[in-house]
């Protein structure tokens, strides 16, 4: 690909990684909770969802989303009712001491698996791969090798995201070492995260 092309697609990529999202918000409070290695590597999670929709995205497989009203609003509602289940669970969770800076060794699998789920449970994201990731391909060369490259950068830049978020959420992990701290913490993000299921219900289309 054209250095050209790249050097506008990275930085509008590295835009979209850091705008602010229930994965995102997910990494905040997985630090806050876990610590900076755990929320890193449970977002391998994300990752993994984001590469199968870029892969789906590539091969065309994306446009069954646009034809197929059924299809987006069941991924959606599913999606949806996944967030307002991690809102309860945020909510309602009793916040420890310092004790509960380490996470059992399940809970990481749990934690991926929660990152996972919440990136595969939105339809928009596929189809912003279908409408972003498209601009960036030259149709007079193969569509493959193109997508590979930008997949793989988005993916990177993915990876810089979830260190960043992770490394926010250290910082007011340090802020909010209060048992009532970490209680405001907790339901702000449950708010946040019910707000997001929300907004994905009341969403269109694109």
């Amino acid at each position: 690909m054209e250095l050209s092309t790249l050097a506008l697609f990275v930085p509008a990529c590295f835009a979209l990684n850091m705008a602010p999202g229930p994965n995102n918000l997910l990494s905040i409070s997985n630090a806050t909770r876990y610590g900076f290695r755990q929320a890193c590597t449970a977002g391998a999670g994300r990752l993994l969802a984001f590469g199968g929709m870029i892969a789906l995205a590539s091969a065309g497989l994306a446009a069954v989303l646009h034809t197929s009203e059924l299809l987006f609003y069941g991924i959606k509602t599913v999606g949806a009712a996944y967030l307002f289940y991690l809102a309860f669970q945020l909510w309602r969770a009793v916040p420890g001491g310092h004790e509960e800076a380490a996470a059992p060794a399940a809970g990481l699998m749990q934690l991926a698996r929660q990152e996972f789920l919440v990136a595969a449970g939105n339809p928009k994201a596929i189809l912003i791969f279908t409408a972003f990731l498209p601009q960036f391909v030259h149709p007079a060369q193969p569509m493959a090798p193109q997508f590979a490259v930008l997949g793989a950068l988005f993916l990177a830049l993915e990876m810089a995201a979830i260190a960043i978020y992770s490394w926010m959420g250290t910082h007011l992990r340090r802020w909010f070492a209060q048992p009532r701290g970490k209680r405001i913490f907790n339901r702000s993000c449950a708010g946040l995260l019910a707000s997001a299921g929300l907004g994905l219900l009341l969403s269109r289309r694109a």
